[in-house]
């Protein structure tokens, strides 16, 4: 018996406020303990979506501890957000890319 086709699941984009601690190589200021990094990232999931970007973020040599997700645009709007143009176009091409726009990066010092 032959599997029906999967129903293909579209991809949106999540907003996610990821915490690093330091490692070699991270490229963040010399006294920071760590940071917290605004990103965008595409999935069909926000678990997917979290996955691609503690991969991507481990491969620039970052020591990622942390995923809070804050969900999608709709979600957001939903939720009462305001949301200016800019960041809408910054997940427009993280949707468009399907990829990670890593949108802010604070350092975080003692």
């Amino acid at each position: 018996m032959a599997e029906a086709p999967r129903e293909k699941r579209p991809q949106q984009v999540y907003t996610l406020l990821v915490e690093v601690g330091r490692s070699s190589g991270d490229g963040l200021p010399a006294k920071a303990t760590g940071a917290g990094l605004l990103c965008y990232a595409s999935g069909v999931d926000e678990a997917e979506a979290v996955r691609e970007t503690v991969a991507l973020l481990k491969t620039a040599e970052m020591a990622p501890l942390d995923v809070t997700g804050y969900g999608t645009l709709a979600e957001r709007r939903a939720g009462g957000e305001e949301i200016g143009a800019e960041e809408v176009a910054l997940m427009d091409r993280a949707l468009a890319e399907n990829s990670v726009v890593v949108a802010q990066v604070t350092p975080f010092y003692d």
